[in-house]
């Protein structure tokens, strides 16, 4: 598990009260979570909902970073991935609607349950920010700032990926996953590890002009409708995934929600690069969280 490192409460230099947590989700599979906690009572609480094939301890600095400045956090890993995998990758059951329905409906319930009856706020990264209407009980959501989030369809992907995106959709992922059983991304050094099913409906997904919409029909396009939440989307024009086209393609099928699209370049932050991971990197705290984040949280 990640440390707090620098990050530590201004108030108490002995840093927030870090737990690890086993959560039971609604069909019983027990999920690995972490939360980060402030010395006092918190002025809200905080989900950290990963990307893909990131485990959550990418994000433990930046919890850190939350649960110094007063707001309870959490981290958490999905079903076959990072500490939530139980066996080998290959025998993990899991897609991507399941992480959102059942993962992070559990999450969102820990957080609810242990506020206090504070505000509950959700920060996705990448696909955190697309499970929002797989998730029941995201109505004990105040907010959702999505970060780094866009539809992943490959055509409109940045230009340099799109090449590598049509490689890994046509070749690399129909080859391995019924060799492996799985997607063994870290010894390819793509995306991460992710079981099957996660990939297989990931692809369907990056293939379609609609994304998840356009690949699972109606049903599912009616979920994004029905997303009440306020939503403040946190973009980078140096994102060397997500095009600007990405970005307002997804957050445009929240139709029934309040959706801010906020692009930042890395001029804004003293010219360092931010990319598609770096929003989440420590050298961030005075920039990207103090002054683009703290006020959505408050």
């Amino acid at each position: 598990m990640g440390g707090c490192g620098q990050y530590r409460s201004p108030m108490n230099d002995s840093g927030p009260a870090v737990e690890r947590l086993e959560v039971v989700a609604a069909d019983g599979t027990s999920l690995a979570a972490t939360s980060y906690a402030p010395h006092g009572e918190p002025a809200a609480a905080v989900l950290v909902v990963p990307a893909m094939g990131v485990r959550q301890d990418y994000y433990a600095d930046f919890a850190c970073w939350l649960a110094g400045r007063g707001l309870l956090a959490f981290t958490f890993d999905y079903r076959g991935t990072g500490r939530s995998l139980r066996g080998p990758l290959r025998a993990a059951k899991a897609d991507l609607v399941t992480w959102g329905r059942l993962d992070c409906a559990a999450i969102v319930a820990l957080a609810a349950a242990r506020s206090g009856g504070r505000p509950v706020f959700w920060i996705g990264h990448s696909l955190g920010g697309q499970l929002l209407p797989f998730v029941e009980n995201l109505g004990c959501v105040s907010r959702a700032i999505t970060v780094a989030t866009g539809s992943g369809y490959w055509r409109e992907n940045a230009p340099w990926l799109r090449p590598r995106a049509f490689w890994l959709w046509h070749l690399v992922v129909p080859v391995t996953l019924p060799l492996f059983g799985c997607f063994p991304g870290r010894r390819l050094r793509k995306v991460g590890d992710v079981p099957r099913g996660a990939m297989e409906q990931w692809r369907r997904w990056c293939l379609h002009p609609e994304y998840a919409v356009g690949a699972e029909g109606e049903p599912v396009r009616d979920l994004f409708a029905g997303v009440r939440v306020p939503i403040v989307s946190l973009s980078f024009a140096d994102d060397e995934y997500m095009s600007a086209r990405n970005i307002e393609a997804i957050h445009t099928q929240y139709t029934g929600s309040s959706v801010t699209l906020r692009r930042v370049s890395p001029a804004d932050v003293g010219g360092a690069r931010i990319g598609h991971f770096g929003f989440f990197h420590p050298r961030f705290a005075t920039t990207l969280w103090q002054r683009e984040l703290l006020s959505l949280l408050g």
